[in-house]
């Protein structure tokens, strides 16, 4: 932004934001994008962050209980890496019959719930360079397509849900939501389902889902 453009938005006069940019530059807080005087965050800031070794999947926990109690089934907390989905935690459903993954297993994001509603918070072009000769089969449903990827991840933009319809696994259907966390990174939490019973309860798996992403959306911007 430039100096104007951040006067006008914290309602301080250019003299004072000058002298602020000033001081936050000198400490690297804030670098200079353009050469006409435009600024953006610095170095310091990713340090910052870093350094604060927030355990997300720790601050999450308490509402991954609430999801599982209230869909009976297993939920999962994975993270985006480049073109994987990491799982860094889970809380097992109550059904003897249910889907459990190991913390730290890695899946494709393309054939996922979880990925491609990680995949829906990137742009097309983002998309299509992470996956870029990386589709391949998994099962007969897996998409295999980038151009019927990228539609699909369109009505998951619209739709804050996206679903693996036997896409990974056969005979394991998921719903999946994403959101990122306060320092940048996408997480997404996703309720696997055995095929069997998913048809009955793929409604109420997504709302509670949406009423999760809700809550916790509206808690980290507080």
């Amino acid at each position: 932004m430039s100096l104007g453009q951040i006067a006008k938005r914290v309602q301080l006069p250019r003299s004072t934001v000058q002298r602020i940019v000033g001081a936050l530059a000198d400490e690297q807080f804030l670098i200079a994008a353009t050469p006409n005087a435009r600024v953006m965050l610095g170095p310091a800031i990713l340090r910052m962050a870093a350094n604060t070794n927030f355990d997300f999947a720790r601050f999450v926990r308490p509402q991954l209980e609430v999801l599982a109690r209230s869909t009976n089934e297993t939920v999962d907390l994975s993270l985006l890496r480049q073109d994987k989905m990491v799982f860094v935690d889970q809380i097992a459903g109550s059904h003897r019959l249910r889907a459990v993954s190991a913390v730290g297993e890695a899946f494709p994001s393309f054939s996922t719930a979880n990925g491609k509603a990680a995949l829906s918070l990137l742009d097309d072009n983002e998309i299509t360079e992470l996956l870029n000769g990386r589709l391949f089969a998994e099962t007969s449903n897996t998409i295999t397509s980038t151009t019927k990827l990228l539609h699909e991840i369109e009505n998951v933009r619209a739709t804050n849900i996206a679903i693996d319809n036997e896409e990974h696994t056969e005979g394991i259907c998921a719903l999946g939501t994403a959101f990122c966390d306060p320092v940048g990174r996408i997480f997404a939490v996703s309720v696997p389902v055995p095929t069997t019973r998913f048809g009955g309860i793929r409604e109420s798996v997504a709302e509670a889902l949406l009423d999760f992403r809700k809550e916790l959306l509206a808690f980290i911007v507080r």
